[in-house]
């Protein structure tokens, strides 16, 4: 008995709880902007959901919809559900106004983002047929249309009403607090540190993703004046975004590609410029600009998913896998938009937590390679440091050894120069002029020596005492002396001084400038068997030239000179280190006859 009771119940209650009806078939009919009740002619049959651009292309304005639909009890509650309208639209019930949205004209409410429901109850039902009225406003270029209608058990109804809620209006505002949080998190990252523009670019892209994001779950037509002007503005925010999310993915990748990420970016820019100053042309015509960067926006995150699949680290692999399944629902939005897929719903927020999910791994996953580097970097550094430390000391150890070993030869072989330019072609002179002279030499004549002897240590002292020398001061003596030994081989001597008033030198310059002509003729009176040498010194804008020419043997045919093959004696490699320590361009090159001495260098040191 009491299982008969039970079924008898379970009967009773699917008999109260019938399936909801959904009215797929209604009559339309064209109206005007300002239309307050529906035209009496003109109704044509639909099947809902009716998209009325492929009946009325040209038709800007209303379409009103006429649904029937047979109450069995007027008394008893019944919900109603429109699934979709687009843009705007009023309900009428047997002839009551029961909803309509804020701005049935131009700038027109934005009442596609979710459906509507409605609770019925006596007196506004009728025993028997009940006529539903909607009336409709929109653009061709936005496509227009009106979905299907349920009617049936409140419960029923609006359990249905949630669930479609949910996926068009409810997603879509957990997926742009997802991308609020996730544009927030990347943009401080980017700030804390510029040098990684790979978080920069994300920012950027989530925040024209907010922002395109704002025309799906946005009821009212403000800021704009006009539904061009918030399709102007959507689109150009699909191309902003679409390029930053495509330059993101190269800096992931660490690829740059400066000229195409430029004409990419100027771009998305003239778009967005556009979009502000003629929304009433960028908004109809906005499939011109949107397919192409739809398109490429999908071919370049195809291409990505399949270069980190194949060669891409870790993180990189992840971030493939996470942009297939939004790829995948992309296209299926992009079906829906272009009216190839029948439907009211786009499903690309339900692919926001799988892109939470892999971004927060691949954030995850840089930090801890960055501190697994950091935590390696700091243990080798202290070994470092310690090694370091031990071999610095010893190293200086040695250097100061060095430097001191150095320091005490250097000072030996200058001395060596010094003595060999100086007192050693003085002596040469000397000795040269006394062998040559009568036993009876006067007094007057050893005199003479010594003095000039005195006026060779004269020359190192005047060159290394004064701070600033006056070349052509030193030059004096240098000449008058230079010109005597010569005289003494029989050599004439000619000199072509020009340009040296007032020109200072520093003393160690100086000295190297004078030594090294000192030992050119030293090596002219010596070797060269000469009759006859010449001297030219001149000064040529802010650089100093020094000539030594002589008639003499000249260098042997059979050798190279002794500047290219670094021969000649201490006197020749003196000479080179001299020119070296000047900065000079110097050479000693056979004359037609004898040799020639050619030096060139700046004054400035």
């Amino acid at each position: 008995m009491a299982w008969c009771v039970l079924l008898a119940l379970l009967a009773a209650g699917r008999v109260h709880a019938q399936a909801p009806l959904t009215l797929t078939h209604a009559e339309a009919a064209r109206g005007q902007w300002n239309d307050t009740a529906p035209p009496t002619t003109g109704w044509v049959p639909v099947t809902l959901m009716d998209q009325w651009e492929t009946r009325w292309p040209d038709h800007d304005g209303v379409v009103w919809y006429k649904l029937r639909w047979q109450q069995a009890d007027a008394n008893r509650p019944t919900g109603l559900l429109i699934d979709y309208i687009c843009m705007a639209g009023a309900v009428y019930v047997n002839g009551s106004l029961i909803g309509r949205d804020r701005s049935l004209v131009e700038p027109l409410s934005r009442a596609w983002i979710a459906p509507q429901y409605y609770l019925l109850d006596a007196p506004l039902l009728r025993q028997g047929e009940n006529t539903l009225l909607v009336r409709v406003s929109g653009l061709t270029a936005y496509q227009p249309a009106f979905g299907t209608v349920t009617v049936g058990d409140p419960a029923q109804v609006q359990a249905q009403f949630r669930g479609n809620k949910r996926v068009r209006f409810d997603l879509q505002m957990l997926d742009t607090a997802i991308g609020a949080v996730l544009t927030a998190l990347f943009g401080l990252f980017w700030l804390l540190r510029r040098q990684d523009t790979t978080y920069g670019w994300y920012a950027a892209n989530g925040l024209f993703g907010l922002l395109y994001g704002l025309n799906w779950v946005n009821a009212s037509p403000w800021p704009f004046a006009s539904t061009d002007g918030w399709q102007a503005f959507n689109a150009a925010c699909f191309m902003a975004l679409a390029t930053c999310f495509g330059i993101f993915l190269l800096r992931f990748a660490e690829r740059r590609w400066p000229r195409t990420e430029r004409i990419a970016l100027g771009l998305a820019g003239l778009v967005m410029v556009l979009s502000l100053l003629v929304p009433q042309w960028m908004g109809p015509h906005r499939n011109v600009y949107v397919l192409p960067m739809m398109a490429l926006h999908y071919i370049v995150s195809a291409v990505f998913m399949i270069w980190a699949l194949r060669h891409g680290r870790a993180d990189q692999k992840v971030l493939g896998l996470c942009i297939a399944i939004p790829l995948l629902t992309a296209l299926y939005d992009a079906g829906v938009y272009l009216g190839l897929i029948r439907a009211d719903t786009f499903i690309g927020s339900f692919a926001s937590p799988l892109m939470l999910l892999g971004l927060g791994f691949v954030l995850a996953h840089r930090f801890a390679t960055t501190m697994r580097r950091v935590e390696g970097f700091n243990l080798e550094l202290q070994r470092e440091v310690q090694t370091a430390t031990a071999q610095l000391a010893n190293t200086l150890n040695q250097q100061h050894a060095l430097e001191l070993a150095h320091s005490r030869a250097g000072e030996r072989l200058q001395l060596v120069r010094d003595l060999h330019d100086g007192f050693g072609g003085t002596l040469v002179g000397t000795i040269a002029r006394l062998q040559q002279a009568p036993e009876d030499t006067p007094k007057a004549a050893v005199i003479d020596v010594l003095k000039e002897m005195r006026d060779d240590l004269r020359l190192v002292i005047d060159t290394t005492a004064q701070e600033q020398a006056d070349l052509a001061t030193l030059i004096a003596p240098l000449r008058h002396r230079a010109s005597r030994l010569l005289e003494a081989a029989d050599i004439d001597a000619h000199w072509q001084v020009e340009g040296l008033d007032g020109l200072h030198l520093e003393p160690a310059r100086s000295l190297d400038l004078l030594r090294l002509l000192q030992e050119a003729l030293t090596n002219v009176f010596k070797h060269s068997r000469a009759s006859r040498v010449d001297v030219r010194l001149v000064r040529t804008g802010e650089r100093l030239q020094l000539q030594v020419t002589d008639d003499g043997i000249g260098l042997p045919e059979h050798s190279s000179t002794p500047i290219e093959g670094g021969g000649g004696g201490a006197g020749f490699a003196s000479m080179r280190l001299r020119a070296q320590r000047l900065g000079a361009r110097f050479d000693i090159r056979r004359a037609m006859p004898g040799t020639e001495l050619w030096l060139e260098f700046p004054l400035a040191a």
